[in-house]
C-alpha cells in the first residue's frame, strides 16, 4: 500500500525507531509500512502513526 510515511518522517527529521518509541508499535511493523510492504495495515496502527505525526490518515495514505 502506498503511503507518505517516508516523506513525513523526513520532513520531521525522524527515524522509524523514533516512531516506534513514540507510538509503542513494533519496529518491524513500522518498517514494513515504511517500505510499503504492508498490503492491509491495521487501522489502529495507522491511527497511532497519524496521531504521532500530527496528520490525518488520508494524508498518511496518499488519499
Amino acid at each position: 500500500m502506498q503511503n507518505n510515511l517516508r516523506i513525513l518522517l523526513a520532513k520531521k527529521r525522524l527515524k522509524v525507531s523514533d516512531l516506534a518509541k513514540g507510538t509503542k508499535l513494533s519496529k518491524s511493523a513500522l518498517t514494513a509500512l515504511y517500505y510499503e510492504r504492508t498490503k492491509r495495515p491495521d487501522i489502529t496502527t495507522l491511527q497511532k502513526v497519524a496521531n504521532f505525526l500530527n496528520v490525518t490518515i488520508d494524508e498518511l495514505l496518499n488519499v
